[in-house]
């Protein structure tokens, strides 16, 4: 645990430093009561700001949720608001077994997963290649940025990994909701994946589409 803090740390001082000559003040606490523009949130008025908007509670174990059989618990800015503008943010992600954070990407942030308990494959895809690999406890991995990525808990029990971003508040964009989640046509779906019409209305119901 204390190898993993102070990874975090060192991620965090080099995210600062690389964003600090945009600030012509030491931070700028989100004011999410605002409408978010491209360069983050507007700050909210130092007066105002207290040691509450640099402190998030609850980086604990989330609800395992079906279809992946995971638990996720995001620390971005939309709850530490300290964060904004920082370009750095954390997640912590639980694996039941056989858990699986599915194909995914993000657009806006390189992740840096830190293996904290159990076996987790993972990888990441590009036009040419795979680049999988068995981690264990201790082992870091890093995701590149905007590229389609997995983890899958391959171990016999539970599995524990706490990621960092390079973002305050990354995007994501899950391949499976992306395709059948929304209102795209049977049709396109089956020309365009070689899928079957029956096995992508059963996908469509698992994530909510329609069409």
């Amino acid at each position: 645990m204390k190898t993993i803090l102070i990874i975090l740390l060192f991620l965090a001082l080099f995210s600062y430093t690389s964003n600090a000559n945009s600030f012509t003040n030491d931070f700028c606490v989100a004011n999410l009561g605002l409408p978010k523009t491209p360069s983050g949130y507007p700050c909210k008025s130092e007066t105002i700001v207290t040691a509450n908007d640099f402190v998030s509670s609850g980086f604990v174990a989330g609800s395992i949720k079906s279809p992946f059989n995971i638990g996720f618990t995001p620390v971005n800015v939309k709850n530490l608001p300290g964060l904004n503008g920082l370009g750095i943010s954390v997640a912590r992600i639980d694996y039941a077994i056989n858990g699986s954070v599915p194909m995914h990407i993000h657009p806006d942030a390189t992740e840096l997963a830190i293996i904290v308990e159990g076996v987790v494959d993972v990888g990441f895809i590009t036009p040419t290649n795979v680049y999988q690999k068995t981690l264990k406890a201790g082992d870091v991995f890093v995701f590149p940025i905007g590229l389609l990525h997995f983890s899958v808990n391959s171990g016999p029990g539970k599995a524990i990994v706490f990621s960092a971003f390079s973002s305050d508040n990354p995007s994501l964009q899950i391949l499976d909701v992306l395709i059948f989640g929304n209102r795209l046509a049977n049709e396109t779906i089956e020309k365009t994946t070689l899928l079957e019409k029956a096995q992508i209305m059963k996908l469509k119901a698992q994530f909510g589409g329609s069409g």
